[in-house]
């Protein structure tokens, strides 16, 4: 898929955050995003357009395993009810992803936590696999960078050919800024989120050790380009960053946070 379409894609999506689309078609599908900082749902129809996109704050996921799973549930739940709400319709169905390294019963916890929150069929998938539901790399490198672990996965003529997690992500940005700034984690968020640049000189060191990660996993790939999801990177220069610490070229998105969120939904049954 072109960067424009993808661009305008993503652009879509971030309109229709709390606000519902009234022209979708077919059967909806839903996808729950269990990340470090948020839980995000996002409901597509059958053609995969956006149809509704809502997040909440949790601190119930850690790295992609499950460390609270009634507060993982509860933000599902709030989640699926307000969606079904606005939507007037009941969401049965719905996928969710894991890191690409962690182990099966890791994995197994947050299709429970679905479970739990009221959803009858739930499917699991990596979270590179997700991000390119969205991106449609046909050859090229796809790195999900998340709060806690970065995600790599190599895809040539299509399929995918290598998949592996390091950690280190948003979460060790925002621990970076923190201390720097003398403010909470919780602020660091905020500041990095705000999407200016000012913070590039301090963060420049965690996002070259995620450039370390990505270089570590993508030995013989080296030709690839590089494709960036999640919101980790947002910040202005961090792309710039990372390619000019490896030497590649690395392709950026507007509304990166979305990506692998909208995948996940398309892979709902």
């Amino acid at each position: 898929m072109s960067s424009e379409k993808i661009a305008q894609t993503l652009e879509e999506a971030h309109q229709h955050i709390r606000s519902a689309r009234t022209d979708h078609d077919g059967d909806l599908r839903t996808g729950i995003d269990l990340g470090t900082a948020t839980c995000v749902i996002t409901v597509v129809d059958a053609a995969g357009r956006p149809v509704w996109i809502d997040f909440d704050r949790t601190a119930a996921i850690r790295d992609g395993v499950v460390v609270d799973f009634a507060a993982a549930a509860a933000a599902v739940r709030k989640l699926k009810a307000t969606a079904e709400a606005e939507l007037e319709i009941e969401l049965v169905n719905a996928a969710t992803a894991f890191p690409p390294c962690i182990g099966e019963a890791d994995s197994r916890a947050c299709r429970f936590v679905l479970e739990s929150a009221g959803f009858d069929e739930v499917t699991l998938v990596d979270e590179v696999s997700a991000a390119n539901k969205t991106l449609e790399v046909n050859d090229g490198v796809v790195i999900d960078v998340g709060g806690g672990s970065t995600g790599v996965g190599v895809f040539e003529s299509g399929q995918l050919t290598a998949l592996d997690d390091r950690p280190g992500g948003g979460h060790h940005l925002d621990l970076i800024l923190a201390g720097a700034l003398g403010v909470t984690v919780a602020e660091a968020e905020e500041c990095k989120r705000a999407g200016s640049g000012d913070y590039l000189a301090i963060l420049r060191p965690g996002i070259e050790r995620i450039g370390s990660s990505i270089r570590d996993l993508t030995r013989g790939a080296e030709h690839l380009d590089l494709h960036l999801a999640g919101g980790a990177l947002m910040l202005p220069g961090a792309d710039t960053t990372i390619s000019k610490y490896l030497g590649r070229r690395v392709r950026a998105y507007p509304h990166a946070l979305l990506i692998t969120p909208l995948g996940i939904a398309r892979y709902a049954s």
